[in-house]
Parts: structure tokens; C-alpha cells; sequence
């Protein structure tokens, strides 16, 4: 149905027999899945390192479906979310929704619905992941220039030319010239326009 069987979906409900439902249905599609009584329970437990979403209960008791969500975003973990609930509860639903929740699906939903929440939540977590991974990789790589490497790379996706470059930095045109073609080395960028694009998400990502 879905390829990496290996992505996990986690689901949070006091109602065990929502639980149990869940977890035939999930399984039933090549997913792993795992299943907590409450908030407090999935917070505690060891998460894998690979593609995964979490269904979740807005009413639980103690730790809110929502106040989980600002646990887990305090926490910087990134979890694809789809929230259950009850009619009563579209309004929060709204709120977590703006919050960054994938779907809210109201009681009483079918199961196929569920299925393609979660198909939807896990991919969006697969591209967030390789994303972070891209993102990580070229930060190691700018970790890896000198000061003046840095310098000259911020000066050049600027557009400057090494001439101006040179000015700016009060050293020879050779000088740059040398450092330029480091950074092109060393952030394996095949072109500017290539360092450009690097940039680009570098600042787009910082923390």
C-alpha cells in the first residue's frame, strides 16, 4: 500500500478500545505502530529515528492532546500530528490545525480516512527529514571553512566580483581568487549559481 514499511505511526487515546481498533487498522496497512494511554506515557517513551506521524486524541486526561503538541514543539521533536475528536471540540481542533497539524479527523471517521491521513503525514515527514539532512550536511560543510573562507563566500552570493571582493576585504584579487575556489571545493558546489542556492537555504533554516 505504502513503501518503508519501516515508518512507525504512534497513537495516543485513553479509550482502549479506539487503541486497539487503531493498531489492527495500522498494522493491516504494513505500518508498525504503537500505542500509549496518555500524553505522559508517549513523552516517556523511546522514540526511533525514522519516518513517523502520531494520531492523537484531543481529550486525554492530565496532558491535553493539545498541550502535547506545545510539549513536543518545546521539545523541538518534529512529529507529523493528526488529531481525533469529538464535535465539541472543532474549535481546538482549529487551533491545532494552525499549530502545524497534518488533519483532524471527527468522530465517528472511517478507516480509510485514518489510512490516508497517516499516508499523508508520513511522506510529509520523509520530506522533512531528507530536508534536515540536506540542511545538516551543508551547515557541516560551512562548519568546515576558514573566517576568510566565510567572508569571501558571503561576499560572493552577494554578487560581488573578486575585484570587489578584494576591496571589501582589503586583500589581493589572487588572494580571493584562491579562497573562492576553497569554498567551491569545500561546499561542493558545482557552480555560483550552486553556492547561491546553498545559501539561500542556509539562511532559510537558521535556528
Amino acid at each position: 500500500m505504502m513503501s518503508g514499511a519501516e515508518a512507525t505511526v504512534f497513537v495516543v487515546d485513553d479509550d482502549a478500545s479506539v487503541r486497539k481498533a487503531s493498531e489492527r487498522l495500522i498494522k493491516s496497512a504494513g505500518l508498525r505502530v504503537e500505542t500509549f494511554a496518555s500524553a505522559l506515557e508517549f513523552l516517556k517513551s523511546v522514540r526511533q529515528d525514522s519516518p513517523a506521524c502520531l494520531v492523537l486524541d484531543v481529550r486525554l486526561p492530565g496532558l491535553s492532546g493539545l498541550d502535547l503538541q506545545r510539549e513536543l514543539a518545546d521539545r523541538h521533536i518534529r512529529i507529523p500530528i493528526i488529531f481525533i475528536t469529538g464535535h465539541a471540540d472543532i474549535p481546538m481542533s482549529v487551533q491545532a490545525m494552525k499549530s502545524g497539524a497534518v488533519e483532524f479527523l471527527t468522530k465517528p471517521f472511517g478507516g480509510q480516512a485514518l489510512l490516508d491521513a497517516i499516508v499523508q503525514a508520513i511522506e510529509r515527514d520523509r520530506i522533512a527529514r531528507r530536508k534536515w539532512a540536506e540542511i545538516a550536511q551543508l551547515r557541516e560543510r560551512l562548519d568546515g571553512l576558514t573566517v576568510r573562507e566565510k567572508e569571501v563566500m558571503r561576499l560572493v552570493v552577494q554578487g560581488l566580483l573578486n575585484k570587489q571582493v578584494a576591496a571589501e576585504l582589503g586583500i589581493t584579487e589572487k588572494t580571493v581568487k584562491v579562497h573562492r575556489a576553497q569554498v567551491m571545493h569545500k561546499m561542493n558546489a558545482g557552480s555560483l549559481a550552486d553556492l547561491v542556492r546553498m545559501a539561500d537555504r542556509l539562511a532559510s533554516h537558521q535556528a
